[in-house]
C-alpha cells in the first residue's frame, strides 16, 4: 500500500469554472483519488480557491467591495458546486486561510535564508490612465516567440512559453487599452537556475508523462531565468522578505504551496498527523491533474521550490496534463457565452453521473476534445441506459419476477476470465491516470453481459424446465453486475451505489479497499429492481439550446460573480 497525495489545480476564483475546468483537474482527480481508495491506498485528495491577485482586486473594486467580501462569496459558492458533482475532498480549502498564509511565508523565509532569493530592479508596466502598476496578466501584447497577438505579460497561451511583461510586443494595458508607461520598482526573484540544479537528472529518471516529460525538458534546454516572486498588488500574502514591506507573493507561486499547505490545514483542524505521514516521507507519490498550460509550475516551479527550502519532500510521481476541451468546436468563452458552466450543467441535467461519465469519455488524455451536445446524448442514452442500464435492469427483474428474486449456479469460466483480463487492463490504465482508456474497459463488462444474456437466452431455457442452466446463466450476470458496480464508482457514485444494492450486497461500494474484491462471487438473493438510469428525451437536441438559454438566466442570477 503507498502513500498518494491527489492534488487538483486549484481554481481561481475569479469565475465559476467550466466544463474544461472541472474535467481537466477537479473531476479527473476525484476518480483517481475514488479508485485509489477502492484499491485500499492511503490517499489524501485535496485542493482550493485561488483568490489573491490583481483579477480579483479589480473585480472587487468595480462592485463595491473588499477582495476578500468578494472571495467569501464565490469561495462558498464554488465549494458547493464541487459538493453537488460528489467531488470527495479531503479537503478543499482556499489560499487566503491562516494555515496557508504561514506556511507560503514561513516557506520563503527558508528558501531566502538559503540563497535562493535576491532582489532587482526591474522597469514595469505602469497605466497612468488605471493609476496602478499592471501585474503581468494584466498586460497584453503579441508574444516574442510565436507571434500569438493576445499573449499575457505572465505566459503565452498558444505556445505555452512564460513571459515577462518587457517580453511582449506591442504592450497595452488589459485593462483600459492605453500604452503603458514603464517605471522602476524592485522585486524579490527566485533564483531558478540554482534551485533546478538537478532536475534534469530527475526528470530523465521519472515516471512522469512523455507529454509532460518532453515540453519540461524542452523548456529547462531552452534556459531557466530568475522568476520574480512579488507583485505591487495589495491584495495577497505579505512577501515575509526584510524591506518588502508593500509587496506579495505572486499567485502563481503561492498556489502551488497549497499542495501542502492544505495537508496541513487538515492536521490543524483535526488534530491528525496527516502532513507529516504525506509530505515528509519521500517515497509517498504526489500526483497533480492539471490542464497543459500549467505543466512548468508543476513540473519545474514547484519541485525547484521544495528543493530550495533545503527539506525533504516528494517530488511529483505523476502529473496528469490534459489537452484543451472545446465546446462544439470553439474554446471556452464566459465573455462570448461559449460553453456551459458547471452550475448550468447540473440545473440543465440534474443528475451528477451523466455529467461526470461524460466528461471522462471526452477527456482530452492525448489531444484536443470537442464536446457536443450530440456526443453528450448518445453516451447518456446509449452507454449507460443501453450498454449498463438495460443490461442490468434485464437481468434484475428476470430473476425477480420468474426466478422469485434469487439465483444461485455456477459462474461461466470463460466469462470469468474475460472480466479478470478486463479488470487487470482497467486498473493499469487508473494506475496512470488513463481515465478515458479504463471507462472503456467499464463499458467492454457490460457489453460482455449484454452479449452472453442474448446468447444463452434464459426465457428459452426456462420454458423448457432446464432451471439449473437457468441459474447458472444468471448468476453469471449477478457476477458481472457486481464488477459493473465496483468499476463504475469511481465514474458514477450513485448509480454504483444504487446497482450495489440491488444485487444485495451489503455495506457500501464505495469502502476503502472495495475493488480488492474483484472476482468474488456475488449474493444469490437480489434486491427490488429500479432503473439505474433514465434516458434522455428524444427532443433533446432540438431543445437543447433553448433550455440551456433559459437555465443561464436563472443560474446567472444567483452567481456571486
Amino acid at each position: 500500500m503507498a502513500k498518494w497525495v491527489v492534488g487538483s489545480a486549484w481554481p481561481y476564483v475569479n469565475t465559476v469554472p467550466h466544463l474544461g475546468n472541472l474535467v481537466g483537474s477537479i473531476l479527473s482527480a476525484d476518480v483517481f483519488a475514488r479508485f485509489l481508495r477502492l484499491m485500499g491506498e492511503d490517499v489524501v485528495f485535496v485542493s482550493g480557491s485561488d483568490e489573491h491577485g490583481t483579477p480579483i482586486e479589480i473585480e472587487a473594486r468595480k462592485r463595491g467591495l473588499e477582495p476578500k467580501e468578494l472571495t467569501d462569496r464565490v469561495h462558498e459558492y464554488v465549494k458547493k458546486m464541487f459538493e453537488k458533482w460528489l467531488i470527495s475532498f479531503d479537503n478543499y480549502t482556499r489560499t487566503h486561510n491562516p494555515v496557508h498564509i504561514e506556511f507560503v511565508r514561513d516557506t520563503f523565509m527558508k528558501i531566502y535564508k538559503n540563497g535562493y532569493i535576491f532582489t532587482q530592479d526591474m522597469i514595469m508596466p505602469y497605466c497612468p490612465k488605471d493609476k496602478m502598476f499592471l501585474p503581468d496578466r494584466f498586460i497584453v501584447g503579441t508574444c516574442p516567440y510565436c507571434g500569438a497577438p493576445d499573449a499575457r505579460g505572465d505566459q503565452c497561451e498558444r505556445c505555452g512559453k512564460l513571459l515577462d511583461p518587457p517580453d511582449l510586443v506591442n504592450p497595452k494595458c488589459a485593462l483600459c487599452g492605453s500604452r503603458p508607461l514603464w517605471k522602476k520598482t524592485t522585486h524579490w526573484f527566485f533564483d531558478l537556475p540554482k534551485a533546478a540544479e538537478g532536475l534534469v537528472e530527475w526528470l530523465e529518471k521519472s515516471d512522469l508523462p512523455s507529454n509532460v516529460k518532453r515540453f519540461t525538458l524542452n523548456w529547462i534546454k531552452e534556459g531557466l531565468t530568475p522568476r520574480a516572486v512579488t507583485r505591487d498588488n495589495k491584495w495577497g500574502i505579505p512577501a515575509p522578505f526584510p524591506g518588502a514591506e508593500n509587496k506579495t507573493i505572486y499567485v502563481w507561486f503561492e498556489a502551488v504551496l497549497g499542495y501542502l499547505s492544505a495537508v496541513k490545514e487538515i492536521d490543524v483542524k483535526k488534530g491528525t498527523n496527516l502532513f507529516e505521514k504525506f509530505w515528509r516521507d519521500t517515497s509517498s507519490r504526489p500526483v497533480y491533474f492539471i490542464g497543459k498550460d500549467n505543466i512548468p509550475f508543476h513540473s519545474i516551479i514547484l519541485p525547484a521550490l521544495l528543493r530550495a527550502t533545503g527539506e525533504e519532500y516528494p517530488l511529483p510521481y505523476n502529473i496528469s496534463a490534459t489537452e484543451y476541451l472545446m465546446f462544439e468546436g470553439k474554446k471556452f468563452s464566459k465573455r462570448r457565452r461559449i460553453g456551459i458552466w458547471i452550475d448550468e450543467a447540473l440545473e440543465l441535467v440534474p443528475n451528477p453521473d451523466y455529467w461526470r461519465f461524460v466528461l471522462i469519455r471526452m477527456r482530452p488524455e492525448e489531444r484536443d476534445t470537442n464536446f457536443t451536445w450530440r456526443e453528450f446524448y448518445r453516451i447518456v442514452n446509449s452507454e449507460l441506459n443501453d450498454d449498463i442500464g438495460n443490461f442490468a435492469h434485464r437481468v434484475l427483474t428476470f430473476i425477480e419476477r420468474r426466478m422469485g428474486g434469487e439465483a444461485k449456479g455456477k459462474i461461466d469460466e470463460g466469462v470469468r476470465k474475460k472480466i479478470k483480463e478486463l479488470h487487470e487492463k482497467y486498473v493499469r490504465a487508473m494506475y496512470e491516470t488513463k481515465e478515458r482508456e479504463a471507462s472503456n474497459y467499464l463499458l467492454e463488462m457490460a457489453r460482455l453481459g449484454n452479449k452472453f444474456l442474448n446468447e444463452k437466452e434464459p426465457w428459452k431455457l426456462l420454458k423448457e424446465g432446464k432451471v439449473d442452466e437457468v441459474n447458472d446463466v444468471m448468476y453469471t450476470c449477478l457476477y458481472i453486475l457486481r464488477e459493473l458496480a465496483l468499476h463504475m464508482a469511481p465514474f458514477t457514485p450513485i448509480a454504483a451505489e444504487k446497482l450495489w444494492k440491488m444485487i444485495g450486497e451489503e455495506g457500501s461500494v464505495h469502502e476503502h479497499g472495495k475493488l480488492l474484491s474483484s472476482g468474488a462471487e456475488p449474493p444469490s438473493k437480489i434486491g427490488k429492481p429500479e432503473p439505474l438510469f433514465q434516458k434522455l428525451p428524444k427532443d433533446f437536441l432540438e431543445k437543447v439550446d433553448e433550455l440551456l438559454n433559459e437555465v443561464r438566466k436563472k443560474v446567472e442570477a444567483q452567481r456571486p460573480i
